[in-house]
């Protein structure tokens, strides 16, 4: 069923400033999705799930609720609450849903701002990054009147701050902005890689004022940068800007810098064992992996394009799902190409692993559910949901939750769907 008020409604109300209805306080849960790759930062979800795998609109349907708008942004999810982001062209309004993690019934919808929309890639949106959450508020960024605007929302969808975080001018590819915030301790970090001026900055989670600043290369670049334990120490980890780089997350000072890699990337880097993995991306294609211990080491690289999607890595193992539609699997430590295995393309959305099964999209809302299996491509199924799929999926307690477009009946219209055992 389609639990939604009507498109025109819900932006008649963002344009007017109005917040619908509050949330009750909940608390956060073990099994949380807190923010951009999930509750062990790499797209892997907890362990000790058995989500369904095959799925249609009528099929392991839970619920399925409308989204107004467009946006890109994953589902986050923290106790009781789902947390999105979209956009809408016709009034240049951007926002903040809150839905019900059981019903999908939507509980509020925040305007955060209207006007000054900049001009963009057909494939982008104006509500690309996924929100951010420290348990207690929900962090949003957006880019318009040529600044990257963060905000900080409660659980009822007030706003407790916003802070222009910093100036995004893009001068010779106006692709627009789709960087995720990461949540490191009592701050929220941000990026803005921009050929005009490009930062990165630290947040204080409770007032929204910078703690710290850190200048990068004035080059364009999407990727989101994410925190991980490696090499021994919390790490800071960005690609593009035609190198892989580490920062220090409590005062963003760098540690190291390998030059490769590309100008622009737009996935997150991945790690394990020590080495840190990364893909990219335009102009030039490369996977490269890199020891994390300041050596600077490059172990393997190869030409493979993941531009927009991250990669996955487990057991020993790297595996990629290409722009044209081609799954590899690599060996982690040396790079050796296990299989590879052609599905469809073109590809946006970056795959999930839940044990040791792998959820991948294509951008024509193409689901494969296959292995990682280090010996052959192994697959388990193929669903189709939608006619457009961008958004990354998010798996928490057994439950798949889906963002799609579908166009079929001539209107495009966004969907959240929960998927699950009927």
């Amino acid at each position: 069923m389609t639990l939604s008020r009507s498109h025109s409604f819900l932006f008649r109300a963002l344009f007017a400033g109005i917040t619908l209805t509050t949330v009750t306080f909940c608390h956060c849960q073990a099994a949380d999705w807190m923010q951009w790759r999930g509750p062990n930062h790499n797209n892997v979800a907890d362990a000790g799930q058995s989500p369904v795998t095959q799925w249609s609109r009528q099929q392991n349907v839970v619920w399925r609720t409308e989204i107004p708008g467009r946006g890109h942004s994953s589902p986050t999810i923290v106790g009781d609450l789902i947390v999105v982001t979209s956009a809408d062209q016709a009034s240049q309004t951007q926002a903040i849903i809150g839905i019900d993690r059981s019903t999908g019934e939507r509980r509020w919808l925040t305007p955060v701002s209207q006007g000054g929309f900049p001009k963009i890639h057909p494939k982008n949106t104006h509500a690309s990054a996924t929100v951010a959450s420290d348990g207690e508020l929900f962090f949003a960024v957006f880019n318009h009147h040529e600044q990257v605007e963060a905000v900080g929302v409660d659980r009822s969808g007030e706003i407790v701050w916003k802070q222009s975080v910093g100036a995004f001018r893009p001068q010779q590819y106006r692709y627009g902005y789709a960087a995720s915030p990461t949540v490191y301790g009592d701050t929220v970090i941000v990026t803005g890689d921009c050929d005009t001026g490009a930062w990165m900055k630290a947040l204080d989670t409770k007032s929204g004022k910078i703690r710290w600043e850190q200048r990068r290369p004035a080059r364009l670049n999407w990727a989101s940068p994410i925190v991980a334990e490696v090499a021994g120490r919390e790490q800071l980890l960005l690609s593009g800007c035609e190198m892989m780089a580490s920062y220090d997350p409590t005062t963003g000072k760098p540690l190291w810098a390998v030059p490769c890699l590309t100008m622009a990337t737009c996935g997150t880097a991945v790690f394990e064992n020590g080495v840190v993995f990364a893909s990219g991306g335009y102009p030039k294609s490369e996977t490269v992996a890199i020891r994390a211990d300041g050596s600077r080491k490059i172990l393997w690289s190869n030409n493979v394009k993941c531009y927009e999607q991250s990669i996955l890595v487990h057991d020993g193992h790297v595996y990629a799902f290409s722009d044209a539609g081609v799954v590899y699997c690599w060996n982690a430590a040396n790079g050796r190409e296990m299989w590879k295995y052609r599905l469809r393309g073109p590809v946006s959305a970056s795959p999930v692993l839940v044990g040791d099964t792998i959820y991948a999209a294509s951008e024509r809302g193409d689901f494969f559910v296959f292995k990682a299996n280090p010996q052959r491509f192994q697959s388990v199924a193929k669903n189709q949901l939608g006619t457009e799929s961008f958004a990354t999926p998010t798996i928490v307690d057994n439950l798949i939750y889906i963002r799609v477009a579908d166009s079929s009946a001539g209107q495009r219209q966004e969907y959240l769907y929960c998927i699950g055992k009927e």
